[in-house]
């Protein structure tokens, strides 16, 4: 199990989530960042709109790195 908070992953704020890998955490972060959209949080509206503006490649990169990221956190 290895944890990230939300503003590792992109996001706008402190929440930590905790997963055993890489697809389970992204996947615990877009759950969050949908409650945040529909909740009409500017500060999420905000980090969102920087990860969507990414071109193609620069967010496969920008995942790629988010991944690396994880795989080098230590287990909790």
């Amino acid at each position: 199990m290895k944890k990230m908070t939300c503003k590792q992953l992109g996001g706008a704020c402190d929440k930590i989530f905790e997963a055993n890998n890489f697809d389970e955490i992204a996947e615990l972060s877009k759950q969050h960042g949908m409650k945040m959209f529909a909740q009409k949080d500017q500060p999420h509206l905000n980090a969102m709109n920087l990860i969507m503006n990414k071109s193609p490649e620069e967010m496969k990169r920008w995942l790629e790195e988010k991944k690396i990221e994880f795989d080098n956190l230590e287990e909790i």
